[in-house]
């Protein structure tokens, strides 16, 4: 069965949305918890979640769960005037993750590459061009200041992820959530 139709089908389970609801509670949360680096720049853990999550519920389920979450965040936590541009941040985020980690043995590899690409497809290049159309700056400042906090970001987030799969690996094959990794 491909990816995106057994993602899709998880939308229809009664304990995948179960898990997609606390999963998207959860993102909430951790969203409003993070160190400032600058007005649009900002350190979280919420990635923890969100690559978690995909690698649980796949493409089709990780995108609607992104843009619910990007929602919910903003109804609940507004931080200025509502933009699209980050709903589809959050969707290209979960998409992402669900690519390198769904139904596929998670590695160190797997790992480095989906954050790799979060870090900077997502990050930096969406991200300053969020910037640059919300705030007053020009795009290349915008992408200088994200790849070098992304840059330094790295390889502590990817030892995070690694940390988190390492622990919940076991409980996550027990109940069949994701694939065995023999």
């Amino acid at each position: 069965m491909n990816l995106w139709k057994s993602s899709a089908e998880k939308l229809h389970q009664t304990k995948y949305l179960a898990l997609m609801a606390a999963m998207i509670a959860l993102k909430t949360v951790l969203s409003m918890y993070y160190i400032p680096v600058s007005e649009n720049l900002r350190v979280s853990i919420s990635f923890l979640i969100v690559a978690l999550e995909a690698s649980i519920v796949g493409p089709a389920a990780g995108i609607v769960s992104g843009a619910v979450t990007d929602l919910v965040s903003f109804v609940l936590f507004p931080d200025g005037a509502f933009f699209f541009g980050y709903t589809i941040t959050a969707m290209l985020g979960e998409l992402i993750y669900s690519l390198f980690l769904y139904q596929k043995k998670i590695t160190w590899q797997r790992l480095f590459l989906s954050k790799l690409l979060n870090n900077y497809l997502v990050n930096v290049l969406l991200g300053s061009l969020w910037s640059a159309i919300l705030y007053s700056k020009g795009y290349y400042w915008y992408l200088a200041r994200s790849a070098v906090k992304n840059t330094i970001l790295l390889p502590f987030e990817v030892l995070a992820l690694a940390a988190l799969f390492k622990l919940l690996l076991p409980v996550l094959q027990k109940r069949g959530w994701i694939m065995k990794q023999s």
